[in-house]
Order: C-alpha cells, then sequence, then structure tokens
C-alpha cells in the first residue's frame, strides 16, 4: 500500500473577517437576500449608464410603488446603493465599492494564502 498526497482546497480568503467587517457584510448580504432585491441591485447595476430611474425599475414587478420604495431604501440602507432626485424621479446607481466587497467575499483567491493549501496524506485502508 502506498499513501497520496494530496493539496486540499485552497481557501476563499486570506485571513478572518473582523467584527466590524462580519457586521457590515451581514448587513449586505440580508439585503440581497430578498429576490426582489437581488433583482433590483441587478436592474441598476446593468442599467445603461450605469444608473437607472425608479420609473425604469418599477415597470418590472407586479408590486406597488410603496413597496419597491421599501426595498430601495433597504439596498440604500445597507450601503449597496445611492440615489439622486431629479424633479420628480429618483435615480438609483450601484455603489462599486460596497459591491466589490460583497463579491470579493465570494471570490476565489488568485494567489495561495499565507502558509498556502493544506496537504493531506491518504493511506488506503
Amino acid at each position: 500500500m502506498t499513501a497520496v498526497t494530496i493539496q486540499c482546497c485552497a481557501p476563499i480568503a486570506r485571513e478572518p473577517l473582523s467584527e466590524t467587517d462580519a457586521a457590515d457584510l451581514a448587513v449586505m448580504l440580508k439585503a440581497v437576500a430578498d429576490p426582489v432585491r437581488l433583482r433590483l441591485l441587478s436592474m441598476i447595476g446593468s442599467h445603461a449608464g450605469g444608473e437607472a430611474c425608479v420609473c425604469d425599475l418599477t415597470d418590472a414587478f407586479d408590486l406597488t410603488a410603496p413597496t419597491i420604495s421599501h426595498h430601495l431604501k433597504v439596498l440604500r440602507t445597507a450601503g449597496l446603493i445611492d440615489g439622486e432626485r431629479r424633479g420628480t424621479w429618483v435615480y438609483y446607481r450601484i455603489i462599486p465599492e460596497a459591491v466589490n466587497k460583497l463579491g470579493a467575499l465570494f471570490a476565489p483567491l488568485t494567489a495561495p494564502a499565507p502558509g498556502g493549501p493544506a496537504e493531506l496524506e491518504l493511506t488506503p485502508v
């Protein structure tokens, strides 16, 4: 019998989250955990010109305007979007730093973490 050494999966983070970072990210994750808010975020982020009028967003849902406003407020409070009133409409845009911070949480490392991946030695039984 021979032992086989394999490298285990690489970590997705360079270091554990701080208490503050974990709290901040939890607020963002809760905000996007709702399907309507996740769709709103993607619609705003993919809209031509990088911003979307609330008038462009409401027609995509079978929800009332106050409900859409509530969902946009949750995204705004979480720091994922910002808005600017122009006349009677509000235009929303993604806050890239916040969305990138969320994305980085799940992006695999391109370079090995300090110490590198763990090695496991498997011995057949």
